[in-house]
């Protein structure tokens, strides 16, 4: 069909005949109408970075967990009032991760077209970024329907799933992200109908450490939050969805001297990060074929060698915030992650270190 010339010319090697009716297919394939084949737009190879974290004012730590998260493929959840910035990094993931490759641009071209979405050629290497509200139903989160269709989380596969406002979710929906962020896949079952679609996606979610949202904020009392309160609503992400989210950091709001500070500039560009995250992207495809998150337990055993500081610290760290044996695991990849940004074979005491900063709210 002649609407789909677009996403039929991103298949190499295809002699293309756009035709926008029946007939016209007939006449040509009888031979008493030839089409002659069509040289439809090329599209674009490059990646256009509107969101640039050269706009993102202070906040060092949250700068350097979304270059980490970006560099291994790992979850993040950052918690914070409102006005920290939490959305504003979150946006800036996609400007530094590496484009598409052929075949997942491909897969996430079709993801589009099953359900029904136009495909922007001009930003088809781009990777894929979600950003579903919080009232979302299930099926639109996860997929389904009489007729299956691919939710959020298949829009968001090769790319970035960003959840704001994380506990004001449907607690059932989130629950069943369990699934698609061990194994890349989610299974639907509805109305005596199945379907199967490919959901690796990086999990992005913000939240507030409070219903109010100024727990812990010196500059702003939370009066309405108990302590209890607070704990409940903290709560609503469980501790199993928890445990699988590599990264977890407190993004404090931005101090006032760092606001107007950060406006003279001096900030890294996306550009400039995208960088050191291709290399350490490079390291572990060359080093184990898959990303530092999605290394199975023999491939951890194989690549995440630790130097006697290193291992040392580590279990100190187990001991002291009683990490569950998935949250110790994944603690491992993430210094697996920070390794490769320093291009280092070995995980040293130093990338421990930072790997268990990066993970500020997993405690006993």
């Amino acid at each position: 069909p002649d609407a789909n010339l677009g996403e039929a010319a991103l298949v190499e090697g295809l002699r293309l005949y756009p035709v926008d009716h029946l007939l016209t297919a007939s006449a040509h394939l009888a031979g008493a109408e030839p089409l002659g084949p069509a040289t439809p737009p090329l599209p674009a190879t490059t990646i256009d970075v509107q969101a640039d974290l050269a706009d993102v004012y202070g906040q060092p730590l949250a700068r350097r967990a979304i270059e980490v998260a970006a560099a291994g493929r790992h979850n993040l959840l950052m918690m914070g009032p409102p006005g920290s910035g939490k959305s504003m990094l979150a946006a800036r993931l996609p400007g530094i991760l590496p484009p598409l490759s052929d075949d997942e641009a491909l897969q996430s071209a079709a993801i589009r077209s099953v359900a029904g979405l136009p495909l922007d050629l001009d930003q088809w290497r781009q990777r894929p970024y979600r950003s579903p509200h919080h009232t979302s139903s299930g099926v639109a989160l996860v997929g389904g329907g009489a007729s299956p269709q691919p939710g959020e989380i298949s829009l968001a596969h090769n790319g970035v799933l960003f959840l704001d406002e994380l506990p004001e979710f449907d607690r059932r929906a989130l629950e069943v992200l369990r699934e698609p962020l061990e194994s890349g896949r989610i299974h639907i079952a509805r109305a005596g109908r199945r379907a199967e679609f490919p959901a690796d996606f990086q999990l992005v979610a913000a939240m507030n450490p409070c219903q109010c949202g100024f727990a812990n904020d010196p500059a702003r009392a939370c009066a309405q939050c108990s302590p209890d309160r607070t704990a409940r609503y903290q709560q609503r992400v469980s501790g199993p969805l928890r445990d699988r989210i590599d990264i977890q950091i407190e993004v404090p709001a931005l101090p006032r001297n760092e606001l107007v500070g950060g406006q003279r500039g001096g900030c890294e560009d996306s550009a400039t990060v995208r960088d050191r995250v291709a290399r350490a992207w490079h390291r572990q495809v060359a080093r184990q074929g898959v990303a530092n998150a999605r290394l199975d337990h023999g491939g951890m055993s194989r690549h995440c060698k630790l130097s006697p500081g290193g291992e040392r610290l580590l279990a100190t760290a187990i001991d002291r915030l009683g990490l569950s044996a998935r949250a110790f695991h994944r603690v491992l990849r993430v210094a697996r992650t920070v390794a490769d940004l320093d291009a280092s074979d070995g995980i040293t005491e130093q990338h421990v270190t930072e790997a268990v900063g990066l993970r500020r709210l997993d405690r006993a």
